[in-house]
C-alpha cells in the first residue's frame, strides 16, 4: 500500500514539473520594451542652474538728435515728398541703426537684473543611496561661456522692454523689420557704450526623477546634488559623480564589467533630448519620461588622449549627454557624451559616441563607492520576470515589498494595477497551476482509492 502511495506522489511530482517550467530573464537578452521597463526608473534628469546679478548703465534717447531728424523729415514732407507714417518710422530707425551713438547715451543710473540660466542633461543612479553618474560638461561650463549667456539673455530682455516702451510712448505698432533695425541699434549701443557686468555668479546642480503616488498620479522629485568627483569635458574624461540625500532604496542601473562591447552589438540609449523636452506640444508633466533610442556599436575608436570611445548609430541630441548606454542584458556599457558635427554646425545623425564604463569605473573606484544593485531594484527585476511569465500574484508580493522601502518607485503602482487586472481576468499562471495541481492530486487519490478497494476485494 505504501508503495502505491509512493507511485502516486511520483505522478503528482511529474505533473507539477511538466506544468511549471520557469526560466529567469536575468542575464539573458531582453527586448527593447523589457530593457525600458527595467531601467526606466533609474534614469534621471540633470539640471545645472547658474544665477547672477547683471548690472548695466541705464540709457536714454538723445532728444536733440531725434528732433533734428524728425524736423528734417517734416521739411521734406511739406516740400512735396509725401511719406506714409510707416515710411517715416522706417527713416527714423534706419538713421538710428547707421549712427546709434548719436541717438542714445548712457546715464549714471544702473539697472540691476537677476538672471538664471539652466542647462539640462541626463544621468542615472548607480547606488540605492543616491550616487548618480553623468557627464562633467553638464555641471562644469567654463566661466566665459556662462558670462556670455548671461549677457545675451539680459540684452534680449532689456532690448525687448525698450522696444515695447517705444511702441507705447509713440502709440505705434512696429513691423518685424523695424524691430530688427531697433534690435541692431541697441546691440551696437550695449556693446560699445553701455557694457554689462556680472556679480554673485552661483551654480547649483539638481537631480530630477519620477516619483509615483498611490492614487496613480505622477510627480517629480527635485533634489540638490553635491559633486563628489568630476573629470574634464571632452577631450578629457568627461565623467562626473553626484550624490543626493535620500531615505529610500532608489532604482539602480547595473553597471557592466570593463569589457568593451563588440562592433555590431545592440545598444539601448536613454536620454532627455532637448527637442523633445522643450517641445511646446508635449505636456510639461511628461518631460520627466526619458526617450529610448536603439542602435548598434558602429566602431570602437580612440579619443585624442588615447582612451577608447564607443561609436554608435543610435540617435541622440543636446540634452541626452550623460545618459546610460545599455546592452541587451540591460547593463550599462557607456555614457552618451558627444556627437559629430555637420559642415552646417548641426549634429550629424547616427554618428555619436559614448564613454565606456571602464572610464566610469575609474572614477567610482577612486572615491571608494560600492556599486551594487539596490534592494528595490532586485525586487523590481524579479517582479518583472514574474509578470513576463504571467505569475501576477507572485509579482504582486514583490511589488508590495518595494512599497515598504521606496513607496515612490517609478511605474510601481502602474504595475500593481496591471497585475490586479490580469488576476481579475483569471490570467494568473500560478492560480491555473494550483488548480491543475489540486486536480492532479484528486485524480491520484481517486486512483489510489480504487486500487485499494480492488485490492481488498
Amino acid at each position: 500500500m505504501a508503495n502505491r502511495f509512493f507511485i502516486g506522489y511520483k505522478m503528482v511530482a511529474f505533473l507539477l514539473f511538466s506544468m511549471i517550467g520557469l526560466k529567469s530573464l536575468n542575464g539573458q537578452n531582453c527586448s527593447a520594451a523589457q530593457n525600458y521597463a527595467l531601467n526606466r526608473p533609474g534614469v534621471v534628469m540633470i539640471k545645472t542652474v547658474f544665477s547672477a546679478n547683471v548690472y548695466v548703465n541705464q540709457m536714454k534717447m538723445d532728444e536733440k538728435f531725434l528732433n533734428h531728424l524728425l524736423d528734417s523729415i517734416q521739411r521734406a514732407d511739406t516740400a512735396g515728398a509725401i511719406f506714409s507714417p510707416e515710411q517715416k518710422l522706417d527713416i527714423v530707425f534706419k538713421a538710428m541703426g547707421s549712427r546709434p551713438e548719436r541717438f542714445f547715451k548712457k546715464t549714471f543710473n544702473y539697472i540691476e537684473q537677476t538672471q538664471q540660466i539652466t542647462a539640462t542633461g541626463t544621468g542615472f543612479f548607480i547606488t540605492g543611496d543616491g550616487y548618480v553618474a553623468t557627464n562633467s560638461h553638464l555641471i562644469d561650463r567654463d566661466n566665459a561661456f556662462v558670462r556670455r549667456q548671461f549677457i545675451l539673455t539680459a540684452f534680449q530682455q532689456m532690448t525687448e522692454a525698450n522696444i515695447a516702451a517705444i511702441e507705447n510712448s509713440w502709440a505705434v505698432k512696429l513691423s518685424a523689420e523695424q524691430k530688427n533695425d531697433l534690435y541692431d541699434s541697441y546691440a551696437s549701443v550695449y556693446s560699445k557704450l553701455v557694457p554689462m557686468t556680472l556679480s554673485d555668479l552661483k551654480k547649483t546642480v539638481y537631480v530630477v526623477y519620477r516619483n509615483d503616488q498611490p492614487d496613480g498620479s505622477v510627480s517629480t522629485e527635485t533634489k540638490e546634488a553635491s559633486i563628489i568627483i568630476k573629470g574634464q569635458p571632452m577631450p578629457g574624461m568627461d565623467v562626473a559623480i553626484l550624490k543626493i540625500e535620500t531615505k529610500d532604496s532608489l532604482p539602480v542601473l547595473k553597471v557592466a564589467d570593463d569589457q568593451l562591447p563588440k562592433v555590431g552589438e545592440q545598444l539601448f540609449v536613454y536620454g532627455y533630448p532637448g527637442p523633445v523636452t522643450n517641445n511646446d506640444f508635449v505636456s510639461a508633466e511628461s518631460a520627466i519620461e526619458p526617450t529610448l533610442t536603439t542602435g548598434i556599436v558602429s566602431a570602437i575608436k580612440k579619443s585624442v588622449n588615447g582612451w577608447p570611445v564607443i561609436q554608435m548609430d543610435a540617435n541622440i541630441n543636446h540634452g541626452s549627454s550623460g545618459g546610460p548606454v545599455c546592452n541587451s542584458n540591460g547593463e550599462v556599457v557607456g555614457l552618451t557624451t558627444f556627437g559629430s558635427l555637420e559642415n552646417s554646425g548641426g549634429l550629424a545623425a547616427g554618428l555619436n559616441f559614448s564613454i565606456p564604463v571602464s572610464i566610469l569605473n575609474e572614477f567610482i573606484d577612486s572615491v571608494g563607492i560600492d556599486v551594487q544593485v539596490s534592494g528595490s531594484t532586485k525586487l523590481f527585476s524579479e517582479a518583472l520576470d514574474l509578470i513576463n511569465k504571467h505569475y501576477y500574484q507572485k509579482a504582486m508580493r514583490k511589488l508590495e515589498e518595494i512599497k515598504k522601502i521606496n513607496p515612490g518607485y517609478a511605474t510601481l503602482y502602474t504595475l500593481i494595477d496591471d497585475c490586479k487586472d490580469h488576476i481579475g481576468r483569471g490570467e494568473d499562471e500560478g492560480a491555473k497551476n494550483l488548480k491543475y495541481i489540486l486536480l492532479s492530486v484528486a485524480v491520484v487519490l481517486l486512483v489510489s482509492g480504487i486500487a485499494i478497494a480492488f485490492r481488498k476485494k
